[in-house]
């Protein structure tokens, strides 16, 4: 695969940035596209490595190795097709993704590893830029009807699969738009709402059918789509927000992560205007929280321009390479530093919000922290225990919570009358629930997860409720390995 010794010849690569201080200026995506001979290179560095790990590293099974070398060799068009079989949406994990097939590429024992996510990315636009990519409907229809509950990834996922075998599908979508999370949750920087539409528009010709600011149970009855549907599947993803339940969390300034980026993202697009309450604009701003969710409240605070923008973390500052309890191929629990962070940012380790202050007026003022420290208990596990001493207040008009998410809302699966487990979420086999009509996949069915896991799901599910609806299935499902079936 790839160049004899080229992992030895190239060194890894990754894409160039826009200067911050350009970038910052407007809320456009930022990377510099590399030209076609560093991207072979690139996919030159893919090692004949017996094993590719890669495979077991990425939740679709992508042939890696497989786009790898076609894309060395000049051969994009095929590279395209070796994506597409895996991954309905590589424009989004393209850009998304945090790449764990990167982490359990073999490369990387000894080198850094290929530059897997920036390739994928390129092979999809290279697609659209030669108009390789278009509405692919389907030859015959079965007459089977389906009802997707939610437009996120697994939701569109599922949907394509199942509209390619053709099935009759309908998907749901509560919002002024389909998308979900990528259009909702991710920043324009990250993702232009522009790429999830061109997608769609290709959906729209294949023949799945969109109905936008339809919330199911509320403005079309759950008896109709039971009436109207062979199937429903459930994709509305983990929504409940995680809290923080401390004193002054009722106060003014203290906002949730996915209203701040919710209402940023209808800006941006046209669809709302402004609000002094969800800007950052001349306050100081600290973000609770520090994964992606909480780097995407970095950069969008740095773009309304905020005097100051604080990261609290509770948890210790990682290392910068793998410690031996932490070993290749397993996911590096190592310091990341996202482009957000890069734009200017003062993060802190180690600590815990004990208070919100506010004013007489009721709007936040500062926050009141403690360093914490992680020690084990005589069962060898981790408790959280307070430095005394170490109290301080910080000044802030602004805290984005930026804490994960608990599970889905049940209202739907309560109606549906499926079983639940302890943290909400539908009991399933082969997705499908309690009640045989209802099939549930994504972050409802797994729990808060990567965009990546979503697709997969959305894969997974539709293959299951094709088997499940005709005796048999030729879509393609990884069954109970990480590869995908050769059929």
């Amino acid at each position: 695969m790839g160049k004899i010794r080229g992992f030895m010849d190239y060194d890894r690569a990754d894409e160039a940035y826009v200067s911050v201080t350009k970038r910052l200026k407007n809320y456009d995506e930022f990377t510099i596209e590399p030209k076609d001979s560093e991207l072979e290179e690139q996919g030159g560095r893919c090692m004949d490595c017996g094993v590719p790990f890669c495979h077991s590293g990425c939740p679709l099974g992508n042939l890696i190795p497989d786009f790898n070398d076609a894309v060395y060799n000049k051969e994009w068009k095929e590279a395209l097709e070796i994506l597409h079989s895996t991954n309905n949406f590589p424009e989004f994990t393209g850009r998304l993704c945090p790449a764990p097939c990167e982490s359990a590429c073999v490369l990387g024992i000894i080198s850094p590893p290929v530059s897997i996510e920036m390739i994928e990315k390129y092979i999809v636009e290279r697609g659209f830029k030669e108009g390789w990519i278009k509405a692919n409907k389907p030859s015959k229809s079965t007459g089977k009807t389906i009802a997707i509950v939610g437009s996120g990834p697994a939701g569109l996922a599922a949907a394509q699969q199942l509209n390619s075998v053709g099935h009759r599908v309908t998907v749901y979508e509560r919002d002024k738009k389909i998308g979900g999370l990528l259009r909702y949750g991710i920043p324009d920087f990250k993702l232009e709402k522009s790429v999830i539409d061109r997608r769609i528009n290709l959906m729209i010709d294949e023949g799945v059918k969109f109905k936008t600011n339809v919330e199911v149970g509320k403005d079309v009855e759950i008896s109709t789509l039971e009436n109207k549907y062979d199937i429903i599947l459930l994709t509305g993803g983990a929504t409940i927000r995680r809290e923080l339940p401390i004193n002054g969390s009722e106060l003014n300034g203290v906002v949730q992560a996915m209203d701040f980026l919710k209402h940023q993202n209808e800006v941006v697009d046209n669809v709302s205007v402004a609000n002094k309450k969800l800007s950052a604009k001349g306050k100081n701003v600290i973000v609770i929280g520090g994964g992606d969710t909480g780097s995407d409240c970095i950069g969008t605070s740095n773009r309304h321009k905020a005097k100051s923008v604080v990261n609290f973390e509770i948890q210790d500052k990682p290392p910068k390479n793998r410690t031996n309890e932490n070993p290749w191929p397993y996911w590096p629990f190592t310091l990341k530093t996202s482009s957000s962070h890069q734009e200017g940012i003062k993060r802190q380790w180690s600590i815990m919000t004990k208070e919100f202050i506010g004013d007489s007026d009721g709007n936040l003022t500062g926050l009141k922290t403690v360093n914490v420290a992680w020690e084990k208990d005589i069962n060898n596990n981790f408790k959280l225990v307070e430095i005394e001493g170490s109290e301080k207040i910080w000044p802030c008009d602004l805290a984005l919570l930026a804490l994960g998410f608990t599970g889905p809302e049940n209202s739907l699966l309560n109606d549906l009358e499926t079983k639940l487990d302890k943290m909400s979420k539908p009991i399933t086999k082969n997705y499908q629930t309690s009640n045989p009509k209802v099939f549930a996949a994504g972050d409802l069915r797994r729990g808060q997860s990567l965009i990546v896991w979503a697709i997969s799901e959305g894969r997974e599910a539709a293959f299951h409720i094709d088997n499940f609806l005709m005796g048999s299935s030729n879509l393609p499902t990884k069954i109970k390995g990480d590869l995908p079936s050769v059929k």
